[in-house]
């Protein structure tokens, strides 16, 4: 890296594990980082590895905005959780520092009733739900048709979130989904089934640019949860028919509400070859695609970011004749999920890293941390993402099932921690 950021200083919102890999790419660029939540050091991996760090609430507006004046802080970044968007929003207004998205915009895309009135609007396609208010006076009682989703309205991570089989478990999964939403609201939606994929997007002066598309490969490894990823895969099969048929659709909405510079991912249900939307987040992702990006087309979204939050500028001329989202590589991310327990051995990492086909290995959870009741059925079960990228098809499948035999992760009770992953038939027809 050269020294242009040499001496500035970016205010990481939250030290959180995975925001880490800020910290790590902020460093590598020259950066002075610092990191505020309410955590002790121990409770806050980033403040381990950044260059400062003070115990202050990330929702504490005044009390940040005091701060990056007292400490002349240059930029600010928010990293994984859509929760902290709308106060980084105005943090950023209240100093005087670029944010990359307006509070209204965050807010649009952190509520799930919201955005779904606005894909329906420019015939983005997305999954039809149930009027709440209606089920809960019965005048549905007979209508609806099981299984149902039933999740908060501005929650992520998969928390408060239930597949409702009948109507005797609708009110209980409603009750759940109240207590993670931070506005108490929640949305009852049509169950769909069937393969799984993310879309990517990336922001840039008001030009708006289709990163990606990648088989979201979900797993029912556990009884009464939602299924959670275990891997992805890109370039996904739908992408041709999405590129044509969609993405101009989504590029219009996007643009009605103004959207300028940052990232975001769609996830979607594959109903009849179509991409129906059931997620969206304007934010980083944690599946770390863009690692990826970099290594199969030159580009890395997160530097981009950190850029941004320094010179309210993406750069232009970073993704110029890069962007392409069918990929001339295949690339692969390997999520391990782990079941409760306490951590006691990780052993496998060494060998994974040395596979000629993997580019990161990034943990999620270490020896003497521990797996708990309440993380079952949220994206906190992952404890390993193994990055990749080959040359053909065949190599990327047989490197993510070699990945799946090689990590080892032991409790302190001598126990196989790891779920059932990634396997030969969650490739069938997955990747052009």
């Amino acid at each position: 890296m050269d020294n242009e950021f040499q001496g500035m200083k970016l205010l990481i919102l939250g030290g959180m594990r995975i925001s880490c890999e800020i910290i790590r790419q902020a460093k590598a660029m020259g950066i002075y980082t610092i990191v505020a939540d309410y955590n002790k050091v121990e409770d806050s991996p980033g403040k381990n590895i950044a260059d400062e760090h003070f115990m202050i609430s990330t929702t504490d507006v005044d009390g940040i905005v005091n701060l990056i004046k007292e400490q002349e802080i240059n930029g600010v970044i928010v990293g994984f959780n859509d929760f902290m968007l709308p106060y980084y929003a105005e943090i950023c207004e209240k100093s005087g520092l670029p944010s990359y998205g307006t509070k209204e915009q965050f807010e649009i895309f952190t509520n799930k009733n919201r955005y779904k009135k606005l894909c329906r609007k420019y015939n983005v396609p997305t999954v039809e739900e149930y009027d709440v208010n209606q089920i809960l006076s019965g005048e549905l009682a007979d209508k609806i048709r099981f299984p149902v989703l039933v999740k908060p309205t501005d929650s992520s991570g998969a928390k408060g979130i239930s597949i409702c089989q009948s109507k005797e478990a609708l009110s209980t999964a409603l009750k759940k989904a109240e207590v993670y939403s931070h506005s108490g609201q929640v949305l009852v939606e049509r169950y769909v089934e069937g393969k799984e994929v993310t879309v990517f997007w990336l922001f840039v002066d008001g030009k708006y640019y289709l990163t990606a598309i990648g088989n979201r490969h979900v797993k029912q490894n556990q009884e009464g949860v939602i299924p959670l990823p275990v891997g992805y895969t890109f370039p996904a099969a739908v992408t041709p028919k999405y590129c044509s048929e969609i993405e101009k659709n989504v590029k219009d909405m996007l643009c009605s509400v103004g959207i300028q510079n940052g990232m975001m991912f769609m996830q979607c249900k594959v109903e009849k070859g179509e991409c129906v939307v059931y997620d969206i987040g304007y934010r980083l992702t944690g599946s770390l695609e863009y690692k990826l990006l970099k290594e199969v087309c030159g580009y890395n979204p997160l530097e981009m970011m950190i850029r941004f939050a320094l010179t309210g500028h993406m750069g232009e001329d970073i993704i110029a004749g890069k962007i392409n989202p069918k990929f001339d590589k295949y690339a692969f991310n390997v999520s391990v999920l782990t079941n409760p327990g306490r951590i006691e051995k990780i052993y496998g990492i060494e060998e994974i890293l040395n596979l000629p086909q993997v580019i990161d290995a990034v943990l999620a959870h270490y020896p003497g941390e521990e797996i708990t009741e309440t993380m079952r059925g949220l994206l906190a079960q992952i404890s390993l993402r193994v990055l990749g990228v080959s040359d053909n098809a065949k190599t990327m499948q047989e490197t993510m099932l070699k990945i799946q035999r090689l990590i080892h992760i032991e409790s302190d009770k001598g126990e196989n921690m790891i779920l059932p992953g990634i396997e030969e038939t969650d490739f069938v027809d997955a990747v052009i």
